[in-house]
């Protein structure tokens, strides 16, 4: 079954095979917002899964859309809606966004989608990014695995192309850094780029 499939994640979800699910925040997010590095905006969270990256979002007052394909990750996010961290949950096909939602958010947040598509799915996956972010818009993503991982999902991303990918789009790489703290299966082959759309 294709990764590219809503199917093949609702599987996932059902068997409760989420092995990427950290229970909480992501640590390089958490700390890039208590840091103040971005201002609170609208934030598009593609692949939200479980919802914890979205709702950290939230808690730190940005307004925030977060989508994902599988009805039983958006009834995850659903059940354990925070109303102090408030998420606005849609379930799409990330190639088949509405539209409407054109230039719409100041900022489009990466951290386990990217990686869980098929490569050749990437460059409309990025177009799409592209679409959604408001001219000045970042793109903030937490690539991993980077380099020569075997298989997938999730599938290796080779940093420079994926770079050079981003750039042909238009979305300029404004920093690229390899996070300290990374959880430990990550350490070492992850990292953390923001994007502007010119």
């Amino acid at each position: 079954m294709s990764p590219n499939t809503s199917d093949f994640w609702e599987q996932i979800y059902r068997n409760q095979q989420t092995l990427w699910d950290l229970g909480g925040p992501t640590p390089v997010l958490s700390r890039i917002l208590r840091e103040g590095r971005f201002a609170p905006g609208a934030v598009f969270v593609p692949g939200a899964g479980h919802g914890h990256d979205a709702r950290e979002f939230a808690r730190h007052g940005f307004a925030v859309t977060a989508a994902d394909c599988a009805a039983e990750a958006i009834l995850w996010m659903r059940d354990r809606a925070d109303p102090a961290a408030p998420v606005e949950v849609m379930q799409a096909d990330i190639f088949a966004l509405p539209e409407t939602l054109s230039g719409c958010y100041d900022y489009v947040y990466d951290s386990m989608c990217f990686c869980a598509i098929d490569p050749l799915q990437r460059p409309p996956y990025i177009d799409t990014v592209a679409r959604l972010l408001k001219p000045g818009g970042a793109f903030i993503t937490l690539a991993w695995p980077i380099g020569n991982h075997r298989g997938g999902p999730p599938y290796a991303i080779h940093a420079d192309a994926f770079v050079f990918m981003c750039e042909q789009r238009g979305l300029a790489l404004q920093s690229r850094e390899q996070p300290p703290d990374s959880v430990p299966h990550k350490r070492g082959c992850e990292e953390l780029f923001v994007f502007r759309k010119k």
